[in-house]
């Protein structure tokens, strides 16, 4: 929804004053307010002479109309409602009634508004409109038939266009109506915001730049500006881009003021969500998104579901979003329908010919196969995109994981060390995938330093086990010895010993084979005298009588 600017009366040369007042005072007429776009002046004449009881022909359409422009919607419609009760007003007062309506979010009534004016391209583009609104395709072909080749009516159809993420056809609309019409300069903006849609916030800067260069004040552009911002560097360039336009704001622009407060708390990574955005959800459409972000970011996963569950996706980012919290939530939940869910969200959105070479359309596709555990595939997409991820510590994340998963441990144990979260590097995932690293990649030490670094939990007797099996299986006895030793210790389970025993024995016969120094033999005795299982004092006889007989001191 485009917001009409505010700008201050331009002054020019003096006009007649009216006989009726007093010498030497002089009335600009409404005419020049209009054509400067200066619609607060023209309230406050319109207004005077309403207070005064002056009744020109047509003052309290006019009234409507520029609180129309003001984006002050509610008293328009009161205004219109006002004249549609009177006998014999003018065929304007519903198509008027109708904007006004269709603006504050009343389809409903602005449908009704509309059918009863007369039929004008206007009332056809209006109808249009809400048909997209109703999700009516019979009736959007209709209403798009009887749209003709004229500016209003193709400028029409590029924001249908731009509604249903058909971003690269809406330019091309708005690039031939520049060609023939230089002067337009506002269209600029739209090409701008068309290509901040497509992710090419450079091109959309530049475009944007065409206008903030005849108009600096102008609210939607300058917000569009800090949002490029946003994108190509970070929240603290973007916030002071929308520094102007805050100082600029007045009590005339409540939608911008709410725009403002939504943009500044994502600029902000989030600071004051709970405060600025559940009032605005379902005013300013992405609302709902990042409040959804916002309860991830927190790991309240079941509260963003709540939020998205009834939602409708539209548009790509909605069945990304809404993809997510399923995977979330079926991770969080050991839910395979939710995880299902997720995968078919993911599919459609990097499967689309509109998605399918974009970056986030290639990280859907990932996720999808990653859902599936097809890791090979995985890699295929996130390779594809890596470059431009490399200090993201969630990509990285993912993306040693597949790299783990696919075997090619040397260069996941990389990523994986490249990541500087530290909510990250404490969960577990990170953890137990980094220590099998670790032992694939021949350096069991660090692994065990892993563990030690732990508090004593479910999570570390997981990764004990994990150390114990994987440094057997990689024939890294000594510390396999320790893992389960701590194992036996915190739960006798006769399994923990034989794996302990086979262990212990497994470090002599690397003694024995010269791989392993014969001094570990000392460390080997007090393992197995932890255990009080009658085969340890025959192992420790036999390990003893080879240490006196090859001069090892035990």
């Amino acid at each position: 929804m485009m917001l009409s600017r505010v700008k201050p009366a331009v002054g020019g040369e003096p006009v007649q004053g009216d006989k009726k007042k007093k010498k030497g005072k002089k009335i600009p007429k409404l005419e020049e307010y209009v054509s400067q776009r200066d619609y607060m002046g023209a309230m406050t004449l319109l207004e005077f002479k309403r207070s005064v009881g002056e009744r020109e022909e047509e003052l309290d359409l006019w009234i409507a109309y520029c609180a129309f422009h003001l984006g002050d919607y509610k008293r328009a419609m009161e205004e219109y409602s006002s004249l549609s009760l009177k006998e014999g007003s003018h065929p304007d007062v519903w198509v008027g009634l109708s904007c006004t309506c269709f603006f504050l979010g009343m389809y409903k009534e602005s449908e009704e508004a509309a059918l009863k004016a007369p039929k004008s391209r206007l009332q056809n583009r209006l109808l249009f409109h809400l048909a997209h609104k109703f999700n009516d395709e019979k009736k959007l072909m209709n209403f798009h038939q009887n749209l003709q080749d004229v500016t209003e009516d193709q400028l029409s159809l590029a924001s249908i266009h731009y509604m249903r993420s058909h971003y690269q056809e809406a330019i091309d609309i708005y690039k031939r109506i520049l060609l023939d019409n230089r002067e337009f300069l506002a269209l600029n903006v739209y090409v701008s915001l068309c290509y901040y849609k497509l992710d090419y916030y450079d091109v959309s800067q530049e475009v944007l730049a065409v206008y903030l260069q005849h108009v600096p004040d102008s609210t939607i552009a300058l917000n569009l500006k800090a949002c490029n911002h946003f994108r190509l560097y970070n929240g603290k360039a973007a916030e002071a881009e929308l520094k102007t336009l805050i100082d600029i704001a007045s009590t005339s622009f409540d939608f911008a003021k709410e725009l403002i407060q939504h943009n500044l708390v994502v600029f902000r990574g989030g600071e004051g969500a709970l405060q600025v955005l559940p009032p605005l959800i379902d005013v300013i459409p992405e609302a709902r998104l990042n409040l959804v972000i916002y309860y991830l970011r927190q790991d309240d996963v079941q509260e963003a579901y709540n939020l998205i569950k009834d939602m409708e996706p539209s548009t790509p980012q909605e069945y990304i979003l809404k993809g997510v919290v399923n995977a979330a939530l079926g991770q969080e939940m050991g839910s395979r329908d939710h995880l299902k869910i997720a995968q078919q969200f993911f599919q459609l959105v990097g499967g689309s010919a509109s998605e399918c070479d974009t970056i986030p359309g290639r990280q859907c596709m990932a996720s999808c196969f990653f859902l599936l555990k097809q890791f090979e595939d995985v890699l295929i997409y996130l390779n594809s995109v890596k470059s431009y991820f490399y200090n993201d510590d969630m990509f990285n994340f993912n993306y040693a994981q597949a790299k783990a998963a696919v075997g090619n441990y040397k260069e996941a144990e990389e990523v994986f060390l490249l990541i500087q979260s530290e909510k990250i590097r404490s969960d577990y995932t990170y953890l137990s995938w980094l220590c099998r690293c670790y032992i694939m990649n021949k350096k069991p030490r660090q692994a065990w330093e892993l563990y030690l670094k732990m508090e004593t939990s479910a999570e570390s007797f997981s990764l004990l086990q994990l150390i114990a099996n994987e440094c057997y299986k990689m024939g890294q006895f000594y510390y396999s010895a320790k893992a389960f030793d701590v194992l036996e210790r915190l739960d006798p389970n006769p399994e923990f010993w034989e794996g302990k025993r086979g262990a212990c024995v497994g470090i002599f016969q690397m003694i024995l084979a010269g791989k392993e120094p014969r001094e570990t033999l000392r460390e080997v005795l007090p393992l197995l005298r932890n255990t009080g299982n009658p085969q340890v004092e025959y192992i420790i006889r036999i390990l003893k009588k080879w240490g006196k007989e090859n001069r090892v001191a035990v």
